[in-house]
Protein backbone atom coordinates (compact mmCIF):
# COMPACT_ATOMS: atom_id res chain seq x y z
CA UNK A 1 0.00 0.00 0.00
CA UNK A 2 1.43 3.43 -0.96
CA UNK A 3 1.95 5.53 2.12
CA UNK A 4 3.03 8.95 3.28
CA UNK A 5 3.84 7.46 6.66
CA UNK A 6 7.42 8.01 7.68
CA UNK A 7 9.72 8.15 10.68
CA UNK A 8 9.59 11.76 11.81
CA UNK A 9 12.71 12.21 13.94
CA UNK A 10 16.01 10.69 14.96
CA UNK A 11 18.58 8.76 12.98
CA UNK A 12 15.99 7.31 10.55
CA UNK A 13 14.12 10.57 9.99
CA UNK A 14 12.30 10.64 6.67
CA UNK A 15 12.36 6.85 6.20
CA UNK A 16 9.14 5.82 4.41
CA UNK A 17 7.13 3.03 6.01
CA UNK A 18 4.96 0.40 4.38
CA UNK A 19 1.40 -0.06 5.59
CA UNK A 20 -0.66 -3.21 6.02
CA UNK A 21 -3.82 -3.54 3.94
CA UNK A 22 -6.77 -1.62 5.46
CA UNK A 23 -4.47 0.18 7.92
CA UNK A 24 -5.43 3.25 9.90
CA UNK A 25 -2.01 4.45 11.00
CA UNK A 26 -1.39 7.22 13.49
CA UNK A 27 -0.63 10.11 11.18
CA UNK A 28 2.81 11.76 11.18
CA UNK A 29 1.52 15.00 12.76
CA UNK A 30 -0.28 13.19 15.62
CA UNK A 31 2.72 10.91 16.18
CA UNK A 32 4.97 13.98 16.36
CA UNK A 33 2.69 15.54 18.97
CA UNK A 34 2.65 12.25 20.86
CA UNK A 35 6.44 12.12 21.01
CA UNK A 36 6.52 15.72 22.21
CA UNK A 37 4.29 14.56 25.09
CA UNK A 38 6.71 11.71 25.81
CA UNK A 39 9.53 14.23 26.34
CA UNK A 40 7.69 15.42 29.48
CA UNK A 41 7.21 11.92 30.90
CA UNK A 42 9.30 10.47 33.73
CA UNK A 43 11.01 7.98 31.39
CA UNK A 44 14.77 7.59 31.74
CA UNK A 45 15.94 7.19 28.13
CA UNK A 46 19.61 7.50 29.15
CA UNK A 47 19.60 3.87 30.32
CA UNK A 48 18.27 0.78 28.52
CA UNK A 49 14.47 0.53 28.49
CA UNK A 50 11.88 -1.71 26.87
CA UNK A 51 9.12 -0.53 24.56
CA UNK A 52 6.25 -2.83 23.57
CA UNK A 53 4.35 -1.84 20.41
CA UNK A 54 1.47 -4.19 21.22
CA UNK A 55 -0.85 -3.83 18.20
CA UNK A 56 2.01 -2.89 15.90
CA UNK A 57 0.31 -2.52 12.48
CA UNK A 58 3.10 -0.84 10.51
CA UNK A 59 5.36 -0.66 13.57
CA UNK A 60 5.58 3.14 13.27
CA UNK A 61 5.52 3.80 17.02
CA UNK A 62 8.23 1.26 17.85
CA UNK A 63 10.33 2.30 14.86
CA UNK A 64 10.11 5.92 15.98
CA UNK A 65 11.47 4.80 19.36
CA UNK A 66 14.35 2.93 17.69
CA UNK A 67 15.10 6.04 15.64
CA UNK A 68 15.05 8.45 18.58
CA UNK A 69 16.46 6.44 21.49
CA UNK A 70 19.73 4.49 21.32
CA UNK A 71 18.85 2.62 24.52
CA UNK A 72 15.42 1.38 23.41
CA UNK A 73 14.71 -2.31 22.99
CA UNK A 74 11.43 -2.67 21.08
CA UNK A 75 9.03 -5.60 21.02
CA UNK A 76 6.51 -5.66 18.17
CA UNK A 77 3.45 -7.89 18.36
CA UNK A 78 0.63 -8.18 15.84
CA UNK A 79 -1.45 -10.92 14.30
CA UNK A 80 -0.26 -9.74 10.86
CA UNK A 81 3.44 -9.06 11.36
CA UNK A 82 4.72 -9.10 7.73
CA UNK A 83 4.54 -5.32 7.23
CA UNK A 84 6.25 -4.68 10.56
CA UNK A 85 9.00 -7.13 9.60
CA UNK A 86 9.54 -5.36 6.28
CA UNK A 87 9.79 -1.98 8.04
CA UNK A 88 12.03 -3.25 10.87
CA UNK A 89 14.38 -5.00 8.43
CA UNK A 90 15.18 -1.62 6.91
CA UNK A 91 16.56 -0.12 10.16
CA UNK A 92 19.04 -1.13 12.86
CA UNK A 93 18.27 -1.54 16.51
CA UNK A 94 17.26 -3.99 19.16
CA UNK A 95 13.91 -5.36 18.02
CA UNK A 96 11.90 -8.52 18.58
CA UNK A 97 8.88 -9.41 16.43
CA UNK A 98 6.19 -11.91 17.26
CA UNK A 99 3.14 -12.85 15.20
CA UNK A 100 0.60 -13.10 18.00
CA UNK A 101 -2.48 -11.47 19.48
CA UNK A 102 -1.22 -8.90 22.02
CA UNK A 103 -3.81 -9.96 24.61
CA UNK A 104 -2.32 -13.46 24.69
CA UNK A 105 1.19 -12.25 25.61
CA UNK A 106 0.45 -9.65 28.27
CA UNK A 107 2.00 -11.91 30.92
CA UNK A 108 5.07 -12.36 28.72
CA UNK A 109 5.85 -8.75 27.81
CA UNK A 110 3.85 -6.66 30.29
CA UNK A 111 5.96 -7.19 33.42
CA UNK A 112 9.24 -5.99 31.87
CA UNK A 113 8.02 -3.21 29.58
CA UNK A 114 8.70 0.40 30.51
CA UNK A 115 6.62 2.00 27.75
CA UNK A 116 3.69 0.23 26.07
CA UNK A 117 1.82 1.56 23.06
CA UNK A 118 -1.64 0.13 22.45
CA UNK A 119 -3.59 1.01 19.37
CA UNK A 120 -6.15 -1.67 18.48
CA UNK A 121 -8.52 -0.94 15.63
CA UNK A 122 -10.86 1.91 16.56
CA UNK A 123 -13.88 -0.38 16.16
CA UNK A 124 -12.38 -2.62 18.87
CA UNK A 125 -12.37 -0.16 21.77
CA UNK A 126 -13.28 -2.97 24.18
CA UNK A 127 -10.01 -4.76 23.36
CA UNK A 128 -8.10 -1.76 24.71
CA UNK A 129 -10.14 -1.85 27.94
CA UNK A 130 -9.47 -5.56 28.40
CA UNK A 131 -5.77 -5.03 27.69
CA UNK A 132 -5.48 -2.24 30.29
CA UNK A 133 -7.31 -4.31 32.93
CA UNK A 134 -5.10 -7.36 32.37
CA UNK A 135 -1.95 -5.25 32.25
CA UNK A 136 -2.84 -3.55 35.57
CA UNK A 137 -2.39 -6.89 37.32
CA UNK A 138 1.18 -7.51 36.17
CA UNK A 139 2.81 -4.24 35.00
CA UNK A 140 5.60 -2.90 37.17
CA UNK A 141 5.15 0.30 39.11
CA UNK A 142 6.09 3.27 36.94
CA UNK A 143 5.39 1.50 33.64
CA UNK A 144 3.75 3.86 31.16
CA UNK A 145 1.07 3.13 28.61
CA UNK A 146 0.07 5.23 25.64
CA UNK A 147 -3.40 4.18 24.56
CA UNK A 148 -4.73 5.50 21.27
CA UNK A 149 -8.43 5.21 20.55
CA UNK A 150 -11.11 7.08 18.62
CA UNK A 151 -11.84 10.47 20.18
CA UNK A 152 -15.60 9.90 19.98
CA UNK A 153 -15.42 6.95 22.41
CA UNK A 154 -16.82 7.31 25.92
CA UNK A 155 -14.46 8.00 28.81
CA UNK A 156 -12.83 4.63 29.62
CA UNK A 157 -13.48 3.25 33.08
CA UNK A 158 -10.22 2.13 34.68
CA UNK A 159 -9.39 0.99 38.17
CA UNK A 160 -7.16 3.13 40.35
CA UNK A 161 -4.03 1.15 39.38
CA UNK A 162 -3.43 3.78 36.74
CA UNK A 163 -2.63 7.47 36.97
CA UNK A 164 -3.59 9.55 33.93
CA UNK A 165 -0.58 11.72 33.06
CA UNK A 166 -1.92 13.16 29.80
CA UNK A 167 -5.16 13.13 27.86
CA UNK A 168 -4.92 14.74 24.41
CA UNK A 169 -7.01 14.65 21.26
CA UNK A 170 -5.58 15.18 17.76
CA UNK A 171 -8.34 15.08 15.16
CA UNK A 172 -9.89 11.63 15.29
CA UNK A 173 -7.24 10.21 17.66
CA UNK A 174 -7.28 10.46 21.42
CA UNK A 175 -4.19 9.59 23.45
CA UNK A 176 -4.32 8.62 27.11
CA UNK A 177 -0.91 8.46 28.76
CA UNK A 178 -1.09 6.28 31.84
CA UNK A 179 1.42 5.37 34.56
CA UNK A 180 1.10 2.29 36.74
CA UNK A 181 0.95 3.28 40.40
Amino acid sequence: MKSNLQIISGKYRGKKLSLPVDARPTQNLARGALFNMILDLPLDTAKPFTVWDAFAGSGAFGLECLSRYNNAKVIFTDIMIDTVKKNVDSVQGSAKLEKVDALSVIKTYGPDSDLIFIDPQYAMFGIGLVFIKKLAKIAKSGAMVIWEFEASQQEPKMDDSWEILKDKTYGRARFLVLRKK
